[in-house]
């Protein structure tokens, strides 16, 4: 009877152990998984933000030529 409670006590230690170190592992393999989606995040919209600013840019210059030439003609 006691090598019977002994084996059943080192399984389940064991058994616990386990699961533990399998439960830490899986944690530790995610940890940096929301900082690299925010990371990616901010470089998106970095690039959609300088897109924006280069088409605004231009559009404001075609904006300001259309209206100097406007202008121009009406002066004359």
């Amino acid at each position: 009877m006691p090598e019977l409670l002994l084996t059943t006590i080192v399984y389940a230690r064991s058994t616990a152990a386990y699961a533990v170190r399998r439960l830490t592992r899986l944690a530790r393999n995610e940890r940096g998984e929301g900082v690299i989606s925010a990371a990616i995040a901010v470089l998106i919209m970095a690039f959609l933000g300088a897109a924006m600013w280069l088409a605004f840019k231009q559009m404001f210059q075609s904006t300001a030529a259309n209206t100097k030439r406007q202008v121009d003609q009406i002066g004359r």
